[in-house]
Order: C-alpha cells, then sequence, then structure tokens
C-alpha cells in the first residue's frame, strides 16, 4: 500500500536546490476569506456554539489570524479554542455557557501518530469502539468536509500576493519548487492551477501528505542538502517545521505579504543561493516575524 505522501517520496531533484511554499495567507491572500466565510460559521454550526456565536467567531478568527497559531492545521485550532480560547472568554463567562467538550476528538487531536486529515478522520471514526467517541469524529468530519465544500463553492479569483508569480518563476530556473501546505491537496490543486501557477510546481503537498514538518523531513532525508532548503511560510508553525528539520526559513509577514515577497525576490533568494541567507540575514528576517503576532488576545 503506498503512502498518502508518495509524490513526495518519489520525487527526483531536477536541481540542487529546494523552495517548499506554505499556501494560504503565504502564496495567496486567502486565509480571511476561508476563515470569515467557510470555517467559522461551519464551526459554530456543527459544534454547538450558536448561544455564544460572536464570542466563537472572535476566538477564530485571534486564532488562525492573529495569534501565533496563525496556519495550523485546523482540528489543531479547534482543539485549542474549544478546550482554552472559549472557556476563558468574557462573554461566554458572563452568559454561563459551557463549551461542548468532545473529548475523544479533542484526544485524537493531540495523539502525535494521528493523520490530521479528512482520511484521518474516517480511518479515527471506523476504528472507534466506543459508540460517543464514533458521534464526535463523524461530527469533526462532517465539519471537515463541509468546510471544503464551503471553501469550493465560494473561494474563486483570490490572487496571489505581488512578486509570488515573478518570485515563483525565477526560482524554479534554479530549484525545485514544492507547495507545503495543511490545506487539503485537491483544493491547494485547484487553486495553484486557478492562477497558472502550478506549472512552477514539482509537488503540491496538502494535509494528506502529513504535516510541514513531515513533509520537509521527506526533502531534507537525503533528496537536498538541507542548507540547500528554504522554506517560505507566514506562520509560526511553518518557522517551527523549518527549524525541526534544520532547514532554513524566509518569513512571509502578515500583513507585509507584498514587501516580503518583492525582498524574497530581489534579495533573500540570490543570498540562499550564495549560501549568505544563513545566519546573520535569517536571523534579521524572523525577527520582524516574531514581532506580529500574539500569544495571548487581548479580550
Amino acid at each position: 500500500m503506498s503512502s498518502p505522501a508518495q509524490a513526495l517520496i518519489d520525487l527526483k531533484p531536477t536541481k540542487e536546490y529546494c523552495v517548499a511554499v506554505d499556501s494560504d495567507g503565504c502564496a495567496f491572500d486567502a486565509m480571511g476569506i476561508k476563515q470569515r466565510e467557510c470555517f467559522c460559521p461551519m464551526m459554530i454550526a456543527y459544534f454547538g456554539l450558536q448561544p455564544v456565536a460572536d464570542a466563537a467567531r472572535e476566538c477564530k478568527i485571534f486564532a488562525d489570524l492573529f495569534s501565533k497559531t496563525r496556519g495550523a492545521n485546523r482540528h489543531k485550532t479547534i482543539a485549542r479554542i474549544l478546550t482554552e480560547l472559549l472557556p476563558n472568554h468574557p462573554k461566554v463567562i458572563a452568559r454561563g455557557f459551557k463549551v461542548p467538550t468532545f473529548p475523544h476528538y479533542i484526544e485524537w487531536v493531540n495523539d502525535p501518530n494521528s493523520l490530521l486529515s479528512d482520511e484521518g478522520l474516517k480511518k479515527a471514526m471506523d476504528n472507534a469502539s466506543d459508540v460517543q467517541a464514533r458521534k464526535e469524529l463523524e461530527v469533526a468530519l462532517t465539519w471537515s468536509r463541509r468546510v471544503n465544500e464551503m471553501v469550493a463553492e465560494i473561494v474563486k479569483n483570490v490572487p496571489p500576493f505581488q512578486y509570488v508569480r515573478e518570485s515563483l518563476e525565477r526560482a524554479s530556473a534554479h530549484a525545485d519548487i514544492i507547495v507545503c501546505s495543511a490545506t487539503p491537496t485537491e483544493a491547494l490543486e485547484r487553486e495553484w492551477a486557478e492562477h497558472d501557477l502550478a506549472k512552477y510546481v514539482r509537488v503540491i503537498g496538502g494535509q494528506e501528505m502529513g504535516s510541514k514538518a513531515q513533509q520537509l523531513a521527506i526533502l531534507s532525508g537525503g533528496k537536498y542538502e538541507k542548507n540547500n532548503i528554504i522554506m517560505l511560510g507566514d506562520a509560526p508553525g511553518d518557522q517551527v517545521a523549518a527549524k525541526q528539520n534544520d532547514v532554513l526559513f524566509f518569513p512571509i509577514v502578515p500583513g507585509k505579504e507584498d514587501a516580503s515577497w518583492e525582498k524574497f525576490h530581489d534579495e533573500a533568494f540570490d543570498q540562499f543561493l550564495s549560501g549568505s541567507y544563513a545566519g546573520r540575514c535569517e536571523q534579521s528576517c524572523i525577527a520582524d516575524f516574531e514581532t506580529c503576532l500574539a500569544d495571548q488576545p487581548v479580550w
């Protein structure tokens, strides 16, 4: 039986260098519309949060757009909202609302061996012997699939940030480009094809291929020298994934995306090829990035 990450495993490098690129919020300005119009309404509906809908929306937007969990896997974020953010939200406390707990689902999310995708959820649901566990996992799977349907229906014609196309075109002459994302592969393939960017990419890696760290581990496990791999991302999780695999990281700073891509195009990519990006240049970029997202909400 082949691995879900078989396309990455089978990848044969054609260049000495590799550029791994996140998609939502990094290459495309799609995070806001996806969270506000697709993820959030369905979270409120399927997880029974209608009595505290305003607070739930605030928690979702904070967790996914403005906090250090920006860009995290969708199930990790739901777990954070249900167990940490929403129970402590002033509006929830004032209303005396008891946030649904979903303990079996949370346990699945926190299990390091879980594949946090629809496929992984379906497998866990099929293997669950506990009726309540199966019900909770089914709620999460139904929510996730409905979100995917809404994304396909609503998120259209969202362009890439400025300098993305130019950067990919330039980089593809010297490096293999890989999409490294926690978004479902089907959505990634549709969005990258829609804007005629897939032609620059060797493999489109979505959540079915494992976490970003796991995808980078395949790339850095003998296919490319670690210092010849650079991860471009807009979230702390992207930086962590790069660090775990000892590869380089270039941040696309939230709120400064166009300027970040311009800097990569005009300066950082050449530094990467010459070997001078590692060290002072990388740390300078990361320092700016680390100030733009919050640890805790201010409500």
